[in-house]
């Protein structure tokens, strides 16, 4: 047999990528290490550099060498939690009197991480639209060590180029962060853009079945990959064996669920668009959507998530939402089912009052993969 290297294709790599059977059984699927410690061959004597599974469990290794082979980087590391991940890379990149730009338009959870969290122990923060790389450089001060992005936004569904505030990030020696949840690796890779580091609620698409909680940080430069490995250790909000499985097992078909993710969501945009009740409709691939040309020039396809705004404000929108049955009135998103939400009043409660506070008469959808006749059916009745 040749020894000549395989091109491997995102397919491919999804589904071997750090899933090397085992040595002892010859399982084609990695085992859950459901182990807290590991027995050493001497004092210091690992085998294979495990001793205590918050610094390293082979179950989560094999996770965070697949995230890394997906978003093209050289690390990837697994957390507990999206938060978790974010807040173990803030405090790895940032000290106090530090400067951060964030999005105008971002996760709740992540803005009350800045606003609540990090600013108590001296890190500054701005907004900007990111979607504007002249209003991001606007935004950059002598203290700015890092420009954070959402592409696509949560909830409004913002696009912004990669590359170009990339661009402006470095010229000011700041570091690019990216969200990719939205996106996923598979329509979207941060990292060949130039961005610094990927992050990822693992909890949606790349986990796909509402049934894990998880976060992830991927880099491509190998110094910062071990200074954030060595504050995870040092925090310890890691991945247990058994999440990073059910993530390892999602990871594997998330091309052919996005996909249809994606080809379900144009469906009912169209048909959105359409109707009467519906005052606009937020998706990159609309041609009138703003970000539609740099959606398009850096996106594999638009994704799965979908909002739009209602006449008759805010309690129309809620009624909406309460009204559907096949969509399931939730939060999170990136599951196989599909999710109906109100920002205003949930995963967006936050930010009220502030300059990420999202419109009153605004609905969330996360675009499952049912057949997409009995998803129309439902928003149409519930729309009225």
């Amino acid at each position: 047999m040749s020894d000549r290297q395989i091109s491997q294709h995102f397919e491919t790599l999804a589904i071997h990528a750090g899933n090397t059977a085992d040595p002892l059984t010859g399982a084609v699927v990695p085992p859950i290490y459901q182990v807290s410690t590991y027995k050493q061959d001497g004092v210091g004597g690992l085998r294979g550099g495990y001793e205590y599974s918050r610094s390293a469990n082979p179950t989560r290794t094999a996770l965070e060498e697949n995230l890394a082979a997906l978003e093209g980087g050289r690390r990837g590391l697994a957390f507990a939690s999206g938060l978790a991940a974010e807040d173990t890379l803030l405090r790895t990149l940032l000290s106090p009197g530090d400067h951060v730009v964030i999005p105008n338009d971002a996760y709740g959870g992540t803005f009350r991480l800045f606003a609540k969290v990090v600013s108590r122990w001296g890190v500054e923060w701005s907004v900007a639209d990111t979607s504007d790389p002249s209003a991001v450089r606007a935004a950059i001060t002598p203290k700015t060590r890092a420009v954070w992005v959402e592409t696509p936004s949560n909830p409004l569904l913002g696009i912004t180029d990669i590359a170009a505030v990339a661009q402006v990030a470095h010229d000011a020696g700041a570091r690019l962060v990216v969200d990719n949840t939205f996106a996923t690796p598979y329509l979207q890779q941060p990292l060949s853009l130039g961005a610094d580091v990927v992050v990822h609620s693992l909890t949606k698409y790349m986990g796909g079945h509402s049934d894990v909680v998880g976060g992830a940080l991927i880099v491509s430069d190998q110094a910062l990959g071990e200074e954030l490995a060595y504050h995870q250790n040092s925090m310890g909000a890691v991945a247990g064996p058994f999440d990073s499985w059910l993530v390892l097992r999602g990871t594997k078909t998330l091309a052919v669920r996005m996909d249809r993710h994606s080809e379900n969501a144009a469906k009912i945009v169209d048909m959105l668009t359409r109707h009467k009740r519906v005052t606009s409709v937020l998706y990159p691939g609309l041609p009138e959507h703003p970000g539609h040309e740099t959606a398009a020039k850096q996106m594999k396809a638009f994704g799965g998530m979908v909002s739009f705004r209602v006449e008759g404000g805010e309690e129309a929108a809620v009624e909406v939402c309460n009204r559907t049955k096949v969509f399931t009135l939730g939060e999170s998103l990136g599951g196989v089912e599909s999710l109906i939400e109100h920002p205003g009043r949930m995963t967006h409660a936050s930010v009220a009052g502030s300059a990420l506070e999202v419109p009153g008469d605004l609905v969330r959808l996360s675009v499952g993969i049912e057949n997409v006749d009995d998803l129309l059916e439902d928003l149409q009745q519930a729309l009225g």
